[in-house]
């Protein structure tokens, strides 16, 4: 199977309802953080915007935040951080009637046609994914390459040694280039490293180990004592595990916490909205993400990352989301937020990171 991008098919801004349309009404930020009356709150999806008799489109979007027309293009902020006079795009429609187009289709693909009624349309634990992990064979490869592949991971992969080194080996692969996680996946990743359990089982057998429960806190107080995971992993002659090959290749990656951390690491943003900037700081130019067994962090991705990305040489273009989960409710879960683009695959997280790292040859 042969990969190729989707390509984008974009308006028709010569057509009658475009030329007709009056430009965008633009209104001050009435104060810091405040959007005026009737502001436009934009989607996943491109969304233009007539400002001078010209469609403007917003290139660096994410859902639930506001446009804002400045020096000369539409700035995408989150409401916490309007300026006072900041010129706030308003209007509640979206088919160009107030110079607001919001574009669900530039990306129509192969199947334009679908019958009314067939079985089988969505993806449950009964789908057969073997369609989908070709196909995302072929999309790692093309984006190793040509795009930027963010994982978001859940703790669930520290558990387990196969996971551990199925993603190690995609990591050195070069089919990772960044990570969002939490403090968990760190710290029971880096405690499987250092003492070969994870949360106190060993992560060969799963075997419980004697005041195993003591070992997660061991390993952070010891990363704390050495003041950073990088002094840790070099002190302590660590050499395995997804957070050493992140070090070692020079993958970055973001730790978020949460309110139930314990320790944490030392580089875990306990500010959350430090926490979201940092996240929309790796997600502004990703092309493929990925969410595994991860609701919280699934949904938060999946609200800063719009369904398209505009390339450094101006080409708008597809951005692949998917969602791995052994839980219906969280992949459905993420659609339900807004995140229509998102593909799900219903089934182990560590199993399928095992068949990605062998289906891509690692």
């Amino acid at each position: 199977m042969s990969f190729s991008l989707e390509k984008y098919v974009a308006p028709d801004f010569t057509s009658a309802v475009f030329e007709n349309s009056p430009d965008a009404v633009l209104r001050p930020s009435p104060k810091d953080g405040v959007a005026p009356d009737n502001y436009h709150a934009t989607s996943i999806y491109p969304e233009y915007f007539k400002i001078n008799g010209q469609w403007l489109l917003a290139e660096e979007s994410r859902m639930d935040c506001v446009p804002v027309y400045e020096n000369g293009r539409i700035s995408v902020k989150e409401f916490r951080r309007l300026k006072a006079g900041d010129l706030v795009v308003c209007g509640r429609t979206e088919r160009a009637e107030e110079g607001i187009f919001l574009y669900a289709d530039g990306f129509p693909g192969e199947d334009t046609e679908k019958e009314t009624f067939a079985f089988r349309q969505g993806h449950s634990r009964e789908t057969s994914f073997s369609r989908d992990y070709d196909e995302l064979y072929e999309l790692l490869k093309h984006e190793k390459e040509n795009g930027k592949i963010v994982w978001v991971m859940g703790p669930a992969f520290s558990f387990d040694h196969d996971a551990r080194d199925a993603f190690s080996r995609v990591i050195a692969g070069g089919y990772a280039h960044a990570v969002l996680a939490g403090n968990a996946l760190a710290t029971h990743d880096l405690e499987g490293a250092y003492l070969k359990t994870a949360l106190g089982q060993n992560i060969y057998t799963q075997k419980n180990q004697p005041l195993g429960h003591y070992n997660h806190i061991d390993t952070l107080n010891r990363i704390r004592y050495y003041g950073s995971v990088s002094e840790f992993i070099k002190n302590e002659n660590i050499d395995n595990g997804i957070i050493y090959s992140c070090e070692k290749y020079g993958v970055p990656y973001v730790l978020a916490g949460s309110i139930r951390d314990d320790g944490p690491i030392p580089c875990v943003y306990g500010d959350a909205y430090a926490a979201q900037d940092a996240m929309r700081a790796v997600i502004k130019d990703a092309t493929t993400v990925i969410c595994m067994a991860t609701m919280l962090h699934s949904i938060a991705v999946g609200n800063m990352t719009p369904s398209f990305r505009v390339t450094k040489d101006g080409t708008v273009r597809k951005v692949y989301f998917y969602c791995v989960d052994i839980s219906e409710f969280t992949v459905n879960k993420l659609t339900d937020r807004g995140s229509l683009s998102s593909r799900g695959i219903v089934t182990n997280a560590q199993d399928f990171i095992v068949n990605i790292a062998n289906g891509l040859g690692l």
